[in-house]
């Protein structure tokens, strides 16, 4: 899977929004895309960060390998599908596939799948249902997300509409990316950080495609507070998820 990356050093927001809120964010990017405005919801909350205890046994090893390999690489892809399925299993994630709607993706099998008013699915970490990884699809009038514009030129565009949000204190982009999807499929992703005064820090990875005249979105909202930050093990479940995000075959 290659991914190009655009590094952008002003930091920003993708889709971000508060709990109670019904996909606020993801409203400032389907509003420039969709033929009529539609309702669409994204969750996120602070939580305390987990962090790996120490261990040596066989297992632990093998993921500390991991771990330190896509620390120093990323996003360089990993070598051959056999490494993919052990990441996967190390890191317990599982394939969530919804044929009806055409997409898939990875998500921790320890997250819940609820029902939310907006989104397509959602899945929440126990006890902490801001920390969320939402889908939305959406019909649009463009074949790609090309006609619309570049990765840079999106992100650009959904960091002006944060920026004007009430609740926004702060929003930086911290990466631009696209890579190939299905089929050749283009797919835009974008990571970056919001504070605000719904929730405090977030971090925010976020990854878009068109396909059959749908939008789909990808919002993935974890709390990345000064005092309790992203710990590298969950950044590299979350980019995971983000990066496995496509079209389903």
């Amino acid at each position: 899977m290659a991914l190009r990356s655009s590094f952008t050093f002003p930091r920003s927001t993708f889709f971000h929004q508060h709990s109670q809120s019904t996909y606020a964010s993801s409203r400032f990017f389907v509003s420039i895309l969709l033929p009529k405005p539609t309702s669409l919801t994204c969750i996120h909350e602070s939580h305390k960060d987990m962090h790996l205890a120490p261990s040596f046994t066989k297992r632990n090893l093998n993921f500390t390998l991991l771990l330190t390999m896509f620390l120093w690489a990323q996003p360089v892809p990993l070598p051959n599908m056999g490494d993919a399925l052990l990441l996967a299993q190390e890191l317990e994630l599982q394939r969530y596939t919804d044929s009806n709607q055409g997409f898939t993706l990875l998500t921790p099998s320890s997250w819940a799948k609820v029902d939310k008013a907006g989104a397509t699915v959602l899945f929440e970490e126990q006890n902490m249902g801001s920390n969320n990884i939402g889908v939305v699809v959406s019909p649009v009038r463009l074949k790609s997300l090309e006609e619309f514009g570049t990765p840079q030129f999106v992100a650009d565009k959904l960091l002006q509409a944060e920026k004007r949000k009430e609740s926004t204190k702060e929003a930086e982009l911290i990466t631009v990316a696209e890579r190939s999807g299905e089929g050749g499929l283009q797919i835009y992703e974008f990571e970056y950080k919001v504070d605000s005064t719904r929730g405090g820090m977030k971090r925010i990875f976020s990854a878009a495609f068109v396909a059959s005249k749908k939008l789909y979105l990808l919002n993935i909202a974890h709390s990345d507070k000064p005092e309790s930050p992203l710990d590298p093990h969950k950044r590299i479940i979350l980019e995971q998820v983000l990066h496995s995000f496509d079209a389903a075959a």
